[in-house]
């Protein structure tokens, strides 16, 4: 990768972001720690009839076993398949050790989950000129430390350097150069295009475009036109181009937690009891961030699958565990008696803020 280029027509160097995925995280941790688990098809989540599985190791992806997959499906799929209760703690800890290895070469950090994350390394703390070697060493150190395996994207990008990891998976690393970026792209199908998901993939085929090049011989007024505010986006990165920065300390927009019940509830009562814990769970991440978010919102899916949601936004931040709870229970007050049986409910708090934001003045009415 040619890092010392410059745009053309731009004084600024070209950008250097990787983007690390550590291969089947949760999954991996099992096995590490366990070595009963190892070469064997491992899925982290609930075994029972409605569970769901969380992640997967590459022995069970091997049987189509995937994240987000019933756990009733992923079994008849791999009848040898081991599952293993989430530990959610221990994967917690192992990401700060993985957050604190990026530290040591960028302040320029974008954690999209506990096993992902994007660097800047346009400058860098080691002053390693090659970005690849900058990730080949984050790499190796994340082997050394942790005793686990990560991939990684090496581009002038956000959206390539995330395509570029997944190329060489697992334990492996790509680059995709300023010259590839757009011959790349033209030849990948639009539903491999992170961003676009399965309806945008369906209605881009629909619409006769099936590659990125198909997408690259519209015109951005087509693009807007059929995708709103996306279609920009869109119209951009089918020629390589992505000028989204890596965002250092990003802050959540929104936190939430649901639970899958083992048969259906109907009756009030039962639904707040199971609304309780998510609140609790929602409000200790309030607690361990210090952010504080507006709008409570309730997510109901009834046993046909059906999907309801209702919110309410508070004047101010929500305060304490206690208003969440509050909130959240008179959301499903409201929609009492329920029409049919209740498969899942969630809860949700959002248009968080860090907890040392200074709170705008709220209008007071002299009623």
């Amino acid at each position: 990768m040619s890092e010392s280029d410059t745009v053309a027509g731009e004084a600024s160097p070209v950008r250097k972001i990787i983007h690390i995925d550590m291969d089947a995280f949760y999954a991996s941790v099992e096995q590490r720690d366990n070595p009963e688990l190892r070469g064997k098809p491992v899925a982290v989540g609930g075994s029972a009839e409605r569970g769901v599985v969380a992640a997967a190791s590459y022995e069970a992806r091997e049987f189509g076993v995937r994240s987000a997959m019933p756990s009733v499906t992923a079994k008849r799929q791999c009848p040898d398949l081991v599952f293993v209760k989430p530990r959610f703690e221990v994967y917690k800890a192992i990401s700060r050790q993985i957050r604190d290895i990026f530290a040591e070469h960028t302040p320029v950090i974008e954690p999209l989950s506990l096993d992902e994350a994007y660097l800047d390394v346009t400058e860098n703390l080691q002053g390693i000129p090659l970005a690849r070697d900058i990730a080949l060493r984050i790499r190796e150190r994340i082997k050394a430390e942790t005793g686990l395996n990560a991939s990684a994207g090496i581009s002038y990008n956000k959206f390539l350097a995330k395509l570029a990891s997944d190329h060489r998976k697992p334990n492996g690393q790509f680059v995709i150069s300023p010259d590839m970026g757009p011959a790349f792209v033209e030849t990948l199908p639009v539903g491999k295009f992170h961003g676009i998901g399965p309806a945008t993939g369906a209605k881009m085929n629909a619409l006769g475009m099936f590659t990125g090049l198909d997408i690259r011989r519209q015109t951005l007024e087509f693009m807007n036109a059929n995708f709103g505010k996306s279609g920009a986006y869109y119209y951009w990165i089918s020629r390589g181009v992505d000028e989204r920065p890596v965002r250092a300390n990003r802050v959540r927009k929104s936190i939430g937690a649901e639970t899958t019940f083992s048969s259906d509830l109907t009756e009030f009562e039962a639904l707040v009891a199971e609304l309780k814990p998510l609140v609790d769970k929602v409000w200790r991440h309030c607690e361990a961030t210090g952010s504080r978010g507006r709008t409570v919102t309730l997510k109901i899916k009834f046993a046909d699958f059906e999907i309801i949601t209702r919110s309410r936004s508070a004047l101010s931040r929500v305060a304490g565990r206690d208003e969440l709870e509050r909130l959240a229970c008179g959301l499903l007050e409201v929609e009492m008696p329920l029409p049919k049986s209740v498969r899942l409910l969630g809860v949700s708090l959002s248009s968080l803020q860090a907890g040392d934001d200074a709170e705008p003045p709220q209008l007071t009415l002299g009623i």
